[in-house]
């Protein structure tokens, strides 16, 4: 696939929504070196008055449509609410556009399905948003699992809550427990064979409160908790191997990743009964790089175009992730009864790697 930029000159990104997420996306992109914002999009007048007060040299428009069949642009970043991922994404891509588009890809995988396929036959990249999956804490945990040093993988649990914000267009599965899901698909070389969830609803119309366990064919596990309605922030993940442990705290503002020489094994004598054997060794407290992880993410993106490279988080990831998600749903809407997942076919996990890891 050969989706290389117009020689030396930069990328010309439009940005479509200018709310939460959209001014982190222009930022990033404008301060990036090989790329600059030409176009910015959003139907909200007082956000579009914000935009041209931020970036007075950049074309600021009311309708995303508009600004996907501009030829002022090369690749557009879509960071509007989920419903609306999929009609823009197919747009920017029949447009000829390359496509950044924050996460979920599309509200399901059958639309997921389509836009990769029209952006491999455009001959375009195609890209996800899973921010956690660039951080700097993330990609250590990777490389600590790759390296061999957590042995063989037995679980993953992970506490992601806080007091709101409620969402009005999708459930706190698909605001939160989003994030580890993507985090999975990146650590974990093997897709899980079977999800379960269940939700609670208490104030609103979307669910607030949800918890998913996922299994996996080499008798890996996940345990992911999420909340809109805790009095308290946490994001705290452990991840438990063989030979050793990984913590990470992302609230933790220096020491986010640990790594325990822990563990526990039986000590097996004759036929005399099995004894545990617990070891007890130091606590490792690894050097992590603190790029953004958006700057990453958008270092990333523009490489991807300019050297024709399949992204880290690209459309089959992406699938993925919302496959996952709505066969969650569909176990909620049964009681939390285990529902079996059928292989993607495509590579997840740590078979993929940023460059210079």
């Amino acid at each position: 696939m050969s989706v290389a930029g117009n020689g030396n000159a930069p990328l010309r990104v439009g940005v479509i929504g200018f709310g939460y997420w959209g001014p982190n996306l222009v930022r990033n992109f404008a301060a990036l070196e090989g790329a600059t914002v030409t176009m910015v999009a959003d139907r909200d007048a007082i956000r579009r008055k914000q935009a041209r007060r931020l970036y007075p040299k950049t074309e600021v428009l009311a309708e995303g449509l508009a600004l996907v069949t501009s030829e002022n642009v090369d690749a557009v970043a879509i960071a509007v609410p989920a419903a609306a991922h999929y009609e823009l994404t197919r747009a920017a891509l029949a447009h000829g556009k390359h496509v950044l588009v924050c996460k979920p890809l599309a509200c399901n995988g059958r639309d997921c399905d389509a836009l990769t396929a029209l952006a491999q036959r455009q001959a375009r990249v195609l890209m996800v948003d899973h921010t956690f999956v660039f951080t700097g804490a993330v990609r250590k945990i990777h490389e600590l699992i790759t390296g061999g040093e957590l042995g063989d993988l037995y679980y993953y649990a992970s506490t992601r809550v806080n007091l709101g914000k409620l969402q009005q267009d999708v459930s706190v599965l698909w605001d939160l427990a989003v994030h580890d899901l993507s985090i999975l698909d990146y650590l974990v070389s093997e897709e899980p064979s079977a999800i379960q969830a269940e939700g609670l609803r208490y104030v609103g119309q979307q669910d607030e409160v949800a918890s998913v366990n996922l299994r996996y064919p080499s008798g890996f596990a996940a345990h992911i908790r999420v909340s809109w309605l805790s009095p308290v922030k946490i994001r705290f993940t452990e991840l438990v191997g063989s030979r050793k442990m990984v913590v990470y705290d992302d609230v933790e503002p220096s020491e986010k990743v640990k790594l325990y020489d822990k563990g526990v094994a039986l000590d097996q004598i004759d036929e005399t009964p099995a004894k545990p054997v617990y070891r007890a060794g130091d606590v490792f407290v690894p050097t992590l790089d603190r790029t953004e992880a958006l700057e990453v993410m958008a270092h990333h993106f523009l490489d991807c175009v300019k050297e024709g490279r399949r992204p880290l988080t690209d459309g089959r990831a992406g699938a993925r992730v919302v496959r996952w998600l709505e066969a969650a749903r569909h176990s909620a809407s049964l009681g939390g009864e285990f529902v079996p997942l059928a292989p993607s076919g495509g590579s997840a996990g740590a078979g993929v790697r940023l460059d210079g890891e």
